[in-house]
């Protein structure tokens, strides 16, 4: 059993504790967070014990593991004191907001010898297995280009003193929230990424930017489009489009697999689709189980470190390609 940390006990923190309370993997032990009152029925209830500082976690020679679920600036700094700790690090995505000191916290985590892991949860999906099955396999043919869109409201409710509704934490809309997740799994399916153009919108958030737009032109030289908002109906949509045919992983929770060939009644016609249903899969649980196995057998994350290292890159792009409006080349 991997004993662990939680910093960070905001919502993404208590679902990260919560979705491992009955693991036999890993199991959250002791919590920090800024504000001790408004976490503290939380601790009781999940069993946690409350420490006033990452310090005091750093030292505990019992806590095997730290998870972050902090402002985006603090990552960086976070991973290089645990990893200098010797403990092992999972930190929520993204992993940095900058590929200069990203490549800072992966060094230092590669020194010690540690784990490190990003919290891209929707690579574990079952629904995303089969969509990288479908594109690895060659079932869809030559691959013309990838969309993908996910959808929140919670940019319409956050309040002024939300540490997300800051420019210098949430750059480039909605893409810190959800839209790094979009990325991560083109970057997944297709590979690298040459150049970005983004654009990026307020639409219903009273206090920050909530809609972002991507066009995407990656190395093997298909085309990409990204769609993310905080502030429409809750929807996801990740879509694969070929000479064979096109496969979608479809809905919030990711439910739906779909993938449809091409017909053999002349270019314009479909096959029939081929549909698959996973319900009540939890990619936290999933993500973390993994994070532990890693610990555990003392194998890499299954998420590449220079995948996600590419997918800082490919973040701090769009943030420039927003601002400059001009496409930017992604940074090697």
């Amino acid at each position: 059993m991997i004993r662990a940390a939680i910093v960070g006990l905001g919502r993404w923190g208590q679902n990260l504790v919560n979705c491992v309370r009955t693991s036999e993997a890993i199991r959250f032990t002791t919590a920090n967070t800024r504000t001790r009152t408004t976490a503290a029925g939380f601790c009781t209830n999940a069993g946690l014990c409350w420490v006033d500082s990452l310090d005091a976690i750093l030292a505990d020679r019992d806590i095997d593991a730290v998870v972050f679920a902090t402002p985006h600036t603090q990552h960086p700094e976070q991973v290089i004191r645990a990893a200098g700790a010797g403990k092992h690090v999972f930190v929520e995505k993204p992993f940095s907001l900058s590929l200069a000191t990203a490549i800072q916290a992966k060094a230092a985590a590669d020194k010690a010898g540690v784990v490190l892991a990003v919290g891209f949860n929707r690579r574990f999906h079952p629904s995303m297995g089969l969509l990288r099955d479908a594109v690895t396999s060659g079932r869809l043919g030559t691959l013309v280009t990838i969309s993908a869109e996910q959808t929140a409201l919670h940019g319409i409710a956050m309040e002024a003193d939300a540490w997300r509704v800051r420019p210098d934490e949430a750059p480039a809309g909605a893409m810190t929230a959800i839209g790094v997740h979009l990325v991560d799994g083109m970057i997944d399916l297709f590979g690298s990424v040459r150049q970005v153009y983004a654009e990026v919108a307020r639409r219903a958030a009273p206090l920050a930017d909530d809609t972002t737009d991507v066009l995407l032109r990656f190395e093997n030289g298909a085309s990409g489009h990204i769609f993310c908002s905080t502030a429409a109906t809750p929807h996801y949509r990740m879509a694969v489009y070929g000479t064979k045919g096109f496969a979608e992983v479809l809905g919030h929770q990711m439910t739906t697999f779909r993938l449809v060939p091409v017909g053999d009644s002349g270019h314009f016609s479909a096959g029939t689709p081929e549909v698959t249903e996973t319900t009540g899969f939890n990619m936290l649980t999933a993500e973390l189980e993994a994070f532990a196995a890693s610990i555990a057998g003392g194998q890499p994350f299954p998420t590449p470190l220079r995948q996600i290292m590419h997918g800082v890159a490919v973040f701090e792009a769009v943030a420039a390609s927003a601002v400059q409006g001009r496409t930017v080349a992604v940074q090697a």
